[in-house]
């Protein structure tokens, strides 16, 4: 009874304004009691609706407790100042990069519509050695193409006893079943 008594009473002790930030928004703190502890609670008062993208991020760490002043409204002043010069640079950044492309001309070409033309591998397949199935290109794809093609007929299936489950891995390469080995137990 006492608990529900003190939160009562904590409705109508005073709260602190602690300050505003430039949308309106106040925040207000008050020190509580809660099993014992006297803990400072938190919280915003939103000017319109409430919406927590309104909220700066430095008022949002002095909500959460991760800052034990709140922020100054010289400090917000020149964050705020950070921000902007921040976006210029920015802005900058990226009219001199495509003032860079535009004067080397590195820019992709669009071939058609929605398409763009794709990367050169010439230089890394040179990396490569040559394919010791074929000296030219050709011939290692018609192997490459008849191999594909043998791997796709049916195989003529041999009747072979299971091979029993075994507490080892046992089998590798063509001998390998997957399913028969079980761990442990």
């Amino acid at each position: 009874m006492s608990r529900l008594w003190a939160r009562v009473a904590g409705l109508f002790r005073s709260k602190s304004f602690i300050g505003a930030d430039k949308t309106g928004n106040k925040y207000f703190s008050r020190m509580e009691e809660i099993d014992g502890l006297v803990k400072e609670k938190r919280w915003v008062v939103f000017r319109r609706e409430e919406d927590p993208t309104s909220v700066p991020v430095e008022w949002i760490c002095w909500l959460n407790g991760q800052r034990k002043r709140a922020p100054t409204p010289e400090e917000l002043a020149e964050l705020e100042a950070r921000r902007e010069r921040v976006k210029l640079n920015v802005a900058r950044l990226k009219k001199e990069e495509e003032e860079r492309k535009a004067r080397e001309g590195t820019g992709r070409k669009i071939t058609s519509i929605g398409k763009v033309e794709g990367p050169d591998l010439t230089s890394f397949v040179r990396h490569f050695p040559a394919d010791s199935k074929g000296d030219k290109p050709e011939e290692a794809s018609e192997e490459a193409d008849q191999s594909r093609s043998k791997e796709h007929e049916p195989e003529s299936v041999t009747a072979e006893p299971p091979e029993p489950k075994t507490t080892e891995p046992s089998g590798s390469g063509s001998s390998f079943r997957p399913g028969t080995w079980q761990p442990p137990s």
